[in-house]
């Protein structure tokens, strides 16, 4: 055994402690909600879940999965070309694409699978993709993968896209796909689809968005991204997850052509050499969905919800992120002082965790607020008021 391979990665540990920049594992003893219980047995409001509409201890849907587990089984076993596919699982992939307006979908283990597995089976050397600069890591780790030209456009910047696509065409790609996040995952940016759409097209460039945190909850009904800005059923591939606002548990999907979703069966790696999603999730996930095309409940109470808090905060003396998600950066520039932030909240009953080198560039340290559908007014009181003394103490905020 090399015990100078240890000592590296113990200096390695100890640098980043040393920095600042450690991230520790803080554990819950409750189901996710608007309150949840620590390990010291406190009751603390929960600010930091991507569970949006509050769907991941809904009683229908834990139901829902209770009841697919007593029909369906526990798992697999097996990846779905062997034996791995129930009828549950191809109905949740009708149902997803429906959903978000695309004509099929393929399920996969994880959402971080579904753009890890995406861009190496469509794209080869003669095409390029051009990425969002801020674009989520799982994008970024799928188009190393393949082989294609590569091109990195500044952060939802459409003059700076348009250069990408005119380079090329001009070096003569022979298929061209831009793909960026509907919603970024550290800003709350809300890409601009519309004007995406138009470009794409004027270049013949085909468009896909991963829709993470937008899908159930952006859009008049919930469609995501594409629906709020008015390109619904115009995208050409959009990858998301069941692990947010669509239930909370786990497993991801790409919606698209059935041309896409077939090749993506046949070559997708993580596809073909991953288990199956757990009936439990695939049968919660269709509960999901029968509420969501039910009701527009959910998604109207985390927009009062979001536009509350946000201008509280911002009136509590806190620089955030503008925008009108419910993923609410509350600046602190600083790695230490939003350490100390998120450990002086935690002390005054609320939960949310800071974000720091290398999940968001280096001077950009932040709490990442996370509103909730499950969240009551009551709630988002308590935490502005819990920000604004934390803020006061350490000098963030006067």
């Amino acid at each position: 055994m090399s015990q100078a391979f240890y000592q590296h990665l113990q200096s390695e540990l100890d640098g980043i402690r040393a920095a600042g920049l450690f991230k520790a594992e803080r554990v819950i003893t409750t189901p996710q909600g608007a309150v949840v219980k620590t390990t010291d047995g406190r009751e603390v409001i929960n600010l930091c879940a991507n569970n949006y509409l509050g769907l991941s201890s809904h009683p229908r849907v834990i139901e829902a999965a209770h009841e697919a587990l007593r029909t369906h089984g526990f798992g697999l076993s097996s990846v779905r070309f062997i034996c791995g596919t129930q009828d549950l699982h191809k109905e949740l992939e009708a149902r997803i694409a429906r959903f978000v307006g695309c004509e099929d979908a393929i399920l996969y283990a994880a959402a971080f699978d579904a753009n890890g597995g995406l861009f190496e089976p469509l794209l080869g050397e003669q095409d390029a993709v051009i990425s969002d600069a801020l674009n989520h890591a799982s994008i970024i780790d799928g188009i190393r993968l393949c082989k294609a030209q590569r091109y990195r456009y500044e952060h939802n910047n459409l003059g700076d896209l348009e250069r990408c696509l005119k380079e090329a065409k001009e070096k003569g790609a022979r298929f061209t796909l831009v793909f960026t996040d509907g919603v970024f995952s550290m800003d709350g940016t809300i890409a601009q689809l519309d004007k995406i759409r138009a470009l794409c097209d004027r270049y013949d460039a085909l468009l896909g968005i991963d829709e993470c945190h937008a899908s159930g909850f952006m859009g008049r009904t919930g469609r995501g991204t594409a629906e709020h800005r008015g390109v619904f059923g115009k995208i050409d591939i959009i990858t998301g997850t069941f692990g947010k606002a669509l239930g909370g548990a786990s497993g991801g999907f790409t919606a698209a052509r059935k041309e896409v979703v077939e090749l993506l069966r046949q070559r997708s790696r993580p596809y073909l050499f991953s288990n199956t999603l757990a009936p439990s999730i695939a049968g919660a996930s269709l509960a999901v969905l029968d509420l969501l095309e039910g009701s527009t409940a959910l998604r109207d109470k985390i927009e009062a919800n979001t536009v509350y808090f946000r201008e509280a905060i911002q009136a509590a003396g806190f620089e955030i992120k503008p925008g009108t998600h419910p993923i609410v950066p509350i600046m602190v520039y600083d790695a230490v002082k939003a350490q100390a932030l998120s450990k002086r909240i935690l002390e005054l009953g609320i939960y949310a965790v800071g974000f720091f080198f290398p999940v968001v560039s280096k001077g950009q340290a932040r709490i990442r607020v996370q509103v909730s559908a499950v969240h009551e007014r009551e709630h988002l009181e308590k935490a502005v008021a819990a920000f604004a003394q934390a803020g006061r103490e350490l000098g963030i905020v006067k």
